[in-house]
């Protein structure tokens, strides 16, 4: 899968998370544990971590990830459709 990276804030540690995934695994800690398309890929303790290590650039990344194009959200492995991803991260801001 091409790295397709981020240009703001904590964009490289987006890019190593993948938008995606990020929204899907702040779903899964913070409204439902049900929730496990973030685990999908065989690197997601390492994304965990990283996860963790970037909690100052969240809500940003939020507001970044809401606004990018659906089509590219679409080519997640995690089985999330991009529209999904951006109503998912709308809903993580409230």
């Amino acid at each position: 899968m091409a790295r397709h990276p981020f240009f703001f804030d904590g964009g490289e540690e987006l890019t190593t998370l993948g938008a995606a995934w990020f929204v899907s695994y702040s779903w899964y800690n913070k409204v439902d544990k049900t929730h496990t398309n973030w685990k999908k890929v065989s690197t997601y303790n390492n994304r965990i971590s990283t996860y963790n290590r970037t909690q100052s650039y969240h809500t940003y990344w939020l507001k970044q990830i809401i606004h990018m194009n659906e089509n590219n959200l679409d080519k997640n492995t995690i089985g999330l459709r991009g529209y999904e991803v951006i109503e998912m991260a709308n809903k993580l801001l409230e």
